[in-house]
This record gives structure tokens, sequence and C-alpha cells, in this order.
């Protein structure tokens, strides 16, 4: 007798972006830099950060909201709650915790987080998968939120020009029609890779030992690493990850990449031979908004009309560790 795996639905997704816009104009007050000199190595225009007491767990929270309207789903109904960021305004509490409490949830669930940068909203997408597909719960609040606006030297042009803050969320339940709105999904890391992308949360050891060399503060990037690494890997990943479903490149109606660096998505569109109205893009007006990438131009692309429901798309992301991960997903009328 085998146990039989019970599918995924994706039933809601949401997002949310700070009011305050920083473009490359405004960074030329900073540092040496251009408009032009930005956008042709990034394709990134402008970035939204948070602003005074505005941080990551106020954008989670927000882009769980809408997507819970979206699912229709009371956010006492929810079971558990799996957050994905990198750029955490408190190590602990989670933010899973937060988002718990500021939801009103009455419920003593679990919540907890993840910490797979980039690639976060893969990684939880998996673990629910896992979660549903066992029949352990049965509605999943997944939410990707980062302010690395917090977390960057302002000082490093070569880091600060490329992130941006945001939110999204997706809810997850049992599918009750049977159908598995998951059709593929997989993660992977590679720990050799670690010191492309780095960022510490260094304290002190105890005065009455010895000290140690605390490292710089703010993200440190390897950028033509990380660019190596990524086109060299992710284009040939996101063609075997159709494959391996057991489908084409042309089955597949859109493309919804992390929106990192202009170039690798346009790298990975010329790999599968996709054209620019199947590759969904923001980065332009967002930059990277590290694990709420991904979420944020799902949702986003839904609600302006750009991504139609009743179809297929991929969604796949890198980020530090160095992790990456991809998901053939059907998107389903209602989610947004």
């Amino acid at each position: 007798m085998t146990n039989k795996t019970i599918p995924l639905k994706i039933a809601g997704v949401g997002y949310s972006l700070p009011e305050t816009v920083i473009t490359n104009d405004d960074l030329t007050k900073l540092y040496e830099t251009s408009d032009e000199w930005i956008y042709t190595r990034t394709g990134i225009k402008e970035r939204r950060v948070v602003s005074g007491e505005q941080n990551a767990i106020d954008l989670g929270f927000e882009a769980a909201q809408k997507a819970l309207e979206r699912a229709k789903i009371n956010p006492d109904e929810i079971e558990l709650i799996i957050a994905a960021s990198s750029a955490p305004p408190d190590l602990y509490p989670a933010i899973a915790c937060h988002i718990h409490q500021r939801l009103g949830i009455k419920a003593q669930i679990p919540a907890f987080d993840i910490t797979a940068a980039c690639s976060g909203l893969i990684y939880a997408l998996s673990i629910a998968k896992a979660y549903i597909g066992s029949g352990m719960y049965k509605k999943i609040l997944l939410v990707a939120t980062d302010n690395n606006s917090r977390l960057v030297n302002w000082e490093d042009r070569s880091t600060s020009i490329l992130f941006g803050d945001g939110a999204g969320a997706m809810v997850v339940t049992e599918a009750e029609d049977g159908i598995d709105d998951i059709i593929a999904i997989d993660i992977k890391a590679d720990g050799n890779y670690g010191n492309l992308i780095e960022l510490s949360f260094d304290g002190k050891n105890c005065p009455l030992v010895e000290q140690y060399e605390e490292k710089p503060k703010g993200i440190r990037m390897n950028g033509r690493g990380v660019y190596t690494f990524v086109a060299k890997i992710l284009p040939h990943y996101v063609e075997n990850l159709i494959t391996n479903a057991g489908l084409k490149a042309e089955d597949i109606d859109y493309l919804i990449p992390h929106q990192a660096n202009i170039r690798i998505i346009q790298a990975v569109q010329e790999r599968l031979g996709y054209s620019d109205e199947k590759v969904v893009t923001n980065i332009k007006y967002y930059g990277n908004t590290s694990a709420a990438s991904i979420p944020i131009a799902l949702a986003e692309s839904v609600e302006k009309g750009n991504v139609k429901l009743g179809t297929t798309a991929v969604l796949c992301g890198f980020g530090a560790g160095m992790t990456w991960g991809g998901a053939i997903v059907r998107l389903r009328e209602g989610i947004c």
C-alpha cells in the first residue's frame, strides 16, 4: 500500500511596498554615479525603501493580509506560518511570530523563519508542499519580506545601488479538487560559494577572553563572482527543471524569476527561447527585494493583468549561500 501525497492549491497572493522611492539620480547625492551607469549594468532605475519606524514586519503583515483576503481565508484558519527573510529587523522573535500576533490569530500555531536569502520563497513553498502533502497541515501562510536598505552599506556603491525593500505573501492549502498547483519544485545549495554574498551579525566575545577581528558591516558581495556563478548554473537548471517535469519550454506560459540583475534574467530567457511577453520583470522599479522579489513579481503581474490566470509559470531564484531553486506552478483563477 502506498501513501498518496495530498495535492496543494495556491489560494491567494499579495504584496506590499514602501512608499518612499529612491531613484538613481538620488544616489548621485551619496557617491559618484549616474542613472546611465546603474541602469546599463543592472536594469534598475529606482527602488523602494522603508522610512521612519517601518520595517520588514510591517511590510510582511500588509502582504499577508492581502493574500488572505484574496484566498478568502480567515487568519484563524491558518495552521502554520513560515516567513522567509534575510533582512529581518530582529534576529528574534521570528518575523513569523510577529505576523501571528499582528493577524490576531488566537490559536497557538507553529510559526518560524527560514533564511535562504533571495531563494527564500521557493524554499518556503517546498517546505509547505511537504507539510500539506503529508496531511500534517491544510492551510499555510508563507511570507517573504526584507528591508535591505537598513543592512546595506550606503557608502558602497557596488551593492547599495542594487537593493530595495518589499514583501510578498502566499496562502497555500490542501487542493480539494485533487489538482496539484505545484507541478514540480526543487531546491539546492552549495556552501562552497558562500563567500560570494555575506552579511555578518557580529557581537563581541566575553570580555574575559580573547577578542576577534570584527567583519565589515553591511551586505558584502562579489558582484562579478555572483554573476559568473549564476549565469553558468541558472539557465541550465531551469531548463532541466522543465524537462524533468516531462514538459517542454513551450509548455510554460510565463517565467517569473528573481529580480536581481536584468542580464541574468535575459540569460535564462535566451536559454528557453522566450519572448519578452513571457518574462515578468519589475527590477526597473523595485531593484532586488531579496526573498520578496518573486512573490512581488507574481502578485503584481497578475494584479495588473500582465500575467493571465489559468496558466503555468516557472518561478526561479538564487541567493546567498549559495542557494537556488525553482517551481513550476499552476496559476488558478482567483489567486489575486
